[in-house]
């Protein structure tokens, strides 16, 4: 008997304070989404009010926009870097260790402490721009950080330097775990290496490739601190992402209803692409 309580009781803990502290506050901002609170919360109902101003406000549709283009850059860039990484150390190349090193080394820091050295690097007067110019090129030109329209690429290098090792780290663990059996039947056959990756091993790899996927996308919709310490969401408000734009309507503009939709709406996002992958790995171990 005690030892069918004794975890139970140890868990409790945890797991109330999960209940409480985790979806106990998502079922309150849902709830503040729906009333009418600005400054402070308001339990007066509004019904979809807050939902109806917020996709008709021009910021909301900037972040949005910058979203799509961050998540489909950053994502698919880290994916092949941190696939095409994974391969290169999977030859066995000298200096293997190091190199996991060297690539990993990014994802052990924050994304503060990204977006600061990245703002150094990226700021023309002390960063690259300057260092180039002050070795002799002097019409080289790299402003990305200050121009409207460019800022939020320069989101987007940091935040695949960030990630990129952590892919590699993922799609090198697969590699190591692909059944060899169709490899030495491709090699006997007189397959060559590119050949034998792109048909008999990456196709195993689905599995990886799903979960590198899936973290990547809530990465990129929960950024916030990388864009804060990179560019300030700046210059106005063109590299704004519904993170920044939420923390910007709920604390900043006094619009707590209207910022807790705009959480919501990231809540379901996450969702669209974390529940059928957690479906599909919960089937996927009852069937094993």
């Amino acid at each position: 008997m005690k030892a069918g309580w004794l975890p139970k009781l140890l868990l409790s803990p945890s797991v109330l304070l999960v209940l409480v502290c985790v979806y106990g506050y998502i079922a309150y901002t849902v709830f503040l989404s729906f009333t009418t609170s600005q400054m402070l919360p308001s339990y007066h109902l509004n019904g979809w009010t807050n939902y109806h101003i917020l996709l008709g406000l021009h910021n909301w549709w900037v972040s949005a926009n910058n979203l799509a283009v961050f998540s489909v850059l950053y994502i698919v860039i880290s994916l092949a870097l941190g696939l095409g990484l994974a391969i290169l150390i999977d030859q066995n190349i000298r200096g293997e260790s190091a190199m996991r090193t060297i690539f990993l080394y990014p994802m052990a820091l924050s994304f503060i402490v990204t977006g600061t050295a990245w703002k150094w690097m990226l700021d023309p007067g002390v960063g690259l721009q300057e260092i180039v110019r002050s070795m002799g090129w002097t019409s080289f030109t790299f402003d990305w950080i200050t121009r409207e329209h460019m800022s939020i690429y320069c989101i987007v290098i940091a935040a695949i330097w960030q990630s990129s090792g952590f892919v590699m780290a993922m799609f090198l663990a697969g590699l190591r775990g692909v059944d060899s059996e169709p490899i030495n039947a491709a090699r006997i056959d007189g397959a060559k290496t590119w050949q034998i990756y792109l048909y008999v091993i990456i196709p195993q790899l689905g599995p990886v490739l799903a979960s590198a996927f899936v973290v990547l996308v809530t990465t990129a919709i929960k950024s916030y601190d990388l864009v804060v310490a990179l560019t300030s969401g700046g210059p106005g408000n063109s590299s704004w992402l519904p993170s920044v734009f939420m923390y910007q309507y709920t604390f900043t503009r006094n619009e707590m209803g209207v910022g807790s939709a705009s959480s919501v709406l990231m809540l379901l996002a996450v969702g669209v692409f974390v529940l059928p992958y957690l479906i599909n790995e919960v089937k996927r171990v009852k069937n094993a």
